[in-house]
């Protein structure tokens, strides 16, 4: 049905069966992995809206160092649950009136930790784009994909997969998608610097909801995007439940964007030729995902 919709053949990355329920491991555990032994006696402090925040917690869980996570009062309840379940301390902020990394980096210095970004790092980045290479390796065809399509936060997975991707099919073109009124990217790329957005802006894309590119990411993303597109929540929402009924998959609002810029045709898609697209995440909580459901689409 996605084929039939899409008008090409689509292959999914499906991200949300990876542990923590998110791609944000990969890049945790290989930033947390390399610590010196006087950096572990600290720990290690993140800032993010639950999947990075998932994936540093239980990445110090396995590696037993103390992480402390700064958080957005409105983090679905699904993700601060899978903080605490992996033992990691969180410090609430409110994401329209302070500065998450400046609250870290407040922390950092009185606690002697560590600051495990979560996009604007070259750790981050290359575990990230893991993501990438198990795509050219798991890709069944002899001809790449004309694009793949990746969502974008502050842009680290599209990084490292566009790294990635760029190595192994220089010929396929790469396409990001981010939510409404946080398509920092997309706008900075066609600006040729970084731009910020209104963080007063709302969106159901909680993961998805950057200030700013990073300046690490950026420089790599404005060199190696197609470009990037900008989707809806309704689309997220719509994209959501047609992934769980043809594919009987969980995926929420943020890790459905890529997918949903193809569905609802954001992109400029050769008819008949594949294309990959990445599932992200599927840590959304209940409520919402019984919207999602609940549509008449």
């Amino acid at each position: 049905m996605i084929d039939e919709i899409v008008g090409a053949p689509v292959f999914v990355k499906c991200e949300p069966l990876q542990v923590t329920g998110s791609f944000k491991i990969r890049g945790a555990v290989n930033r947390i992995s390399r610590l010196t032994a006087d950096e572990r006696k600290n720990g290690v402090v993140a800032f993010s809206s639950g999947n990075h925040a998932q994936g540093v917690a239980r990445a110090a869980l396995i590696e037993g160092i103390k992480a402390r996570i700064v958080m957005p009062y409105d983090t679905p309840k699904v993700k601060i649950e899978g903080v605490k379940r992996d033992g990691a301390e969180i410090i609430y902020y409110d994401r329209a009136t302070e500065d998450r990394e400046a609250i870290s980096a407040r922390i950092a210095e009185q606690e002697g930790c560590v600051i495990v970004p979560s996009y604007d790092d070259k750790y981050i980045i290359a575990g990230q784009g893991t993501c990438g290479l198990e795509i050219t390796e798991q890709y069944p065809l002899e001809t790449p994909p004309q694009a793949v399509v990746c969502c974008i936060g502050g842009g680290g997975l599209i990084a490292g997969v566009s790294l990635a991707i760029r190595a192994n099919w220089p010929g396929t073109r790469i396409y990001g998608s981010e939510p409404v009124g946080y398509d920092s990217t997309g706008q900075s790329i066609r600006a040729g610097h970084r731009l910020g957005v209104d963080t007063s802006a709302k969106s159901i894309c909680d993961a998805l909801m950057s200030p700013m590119p990073g300046e690490m990411t950026f420089a790599i993303n404005s060199q190696n995007l197609s470009g990037g597109v900008a989707i809806s929540d309704e689309e997220a929402l719509a994209t959501m439940k047609l992934v769980f009924t043809t594919l009987k998959v969980v995926v929420e609002p943020g890790g459905a964007a890529a997918l949903a810029a193809l569905i609802h045709g954001k992109l400029p898609i050769e008819k008949g030729q594949p294309v990959v697209a990445i599932l992200t995440g599927g840590n959304v909580d209940p409520d919402r995902f019984k919207q999602a459901l609940d549509l008449s689409v």
